[in-house]
């Protein structure tokens, strides 16, 4: 049998994690350094290896109900190679150090069992719950691999050169920059989309880190309601796209 798929074969690499390719990750395990991973993100695996749902905290839970941020894993363990996908996104695998980093939940395919994640809340100035208004943040040292929609934009910040990017398009950014929700223009109410631009909230980032952002943004046309009601159309709180779309697919 012959074909240009045998040209896709297995990346030989002595490093614990390898871009397979752009949207596939390879994992390597020697059976003392677990993974947690996206549940259902396991796409073939070589060796002994084990699955089991990660178990979450009751705070956990409760912060993942109210806010819409939080990661449902499972535990990767054993000997051998794993190799971790979701829905053909572009994966990027970032060092994560005493800086820290924030992200989307959304957009998490997984991570080293030793870093630490909490959801925090990102100030707006109008008070208002909507789309990037919680995020994860993630500390410790490890590896975090991320999913976008598409090759990314990494984006720097610096104290004379602030970023604004928007709300449904940002994926992550470093900690320690100084983060506020906003709207992109002023032209009518604030709960509404901005006038007859279709843009809506933006993140404001200042400081010195980075800020990743992909090309494509995760809510709906302005007028595609996911939901119920006008808070499902303009992205506020659980009934916005946002809320009903952690797996970046539309239900």
């Amino acid at each position: 049998m012959q074909s240009p798929l045998f040209a896709h074969t297995e990346q030989q690499s002595q490093d614990r994690y390898t871009i397979q390719n752009p949207q596939l990750l390879r994992v390597s395990l020697t059976g003392h350094d677990d993974i947690l991973a996206r549940k259902g993100a396991m796409v073939a695996y070589q060796g002994l290896m084990e699955f089991d749902g990660e178990y979450r905290s009751q705070g956990q839970r409760r912060a993942q109900a109210n806010t819409g941020e939080g990661l449902d894993l499972m535990r990767c363990t054993g000997q051998g190679t794993v190799y971790l996908a979701n829905l053909a996104q572009y994966i990027h695998v970032v060092d994560v150090d005493r800086e820290g980093m924030t992200v989307d939940s959304a957009y998490v395919l997984a991570l080293d069992s030793a870093l630490h994640t909490e959801v925090i809340a990102v100030d707006s100035q109008y008070g208002l719950s909507g789309t990037g208004k919680y995020q994860l943040n993630i500390t410790g040292t490890g590896k975090v691999a991320l999913m976008t929609s598409g090759q990314p934009l990494m984006m720097r910040v610096t104290p004379d050169k602030y970023v604004n990017v928007d709300a449904d398009a940002i994926v992550a950014w470093s900690s320690s920059l100084r983060v506020q929700m906003q709207a992109q223009t002023h032209s009518t109410n604030v709960r509404r989309r901005r006038g007859s631009t279709g843009e809506g909230w933006e993140l404001s980032f200042l400081g010195e880190g980075f800020a990743l952002v992909q090309p494509s943004e995760v809510m709906p046309p302005q007028h595609a309601e996911i939901g119920q009601g006008a808070r499902a159309q303009f992205g506020v709180g659980q009934q916005g796209a946002h809320a009903q779309n952690q797996n970046n697919a539309w239900n």
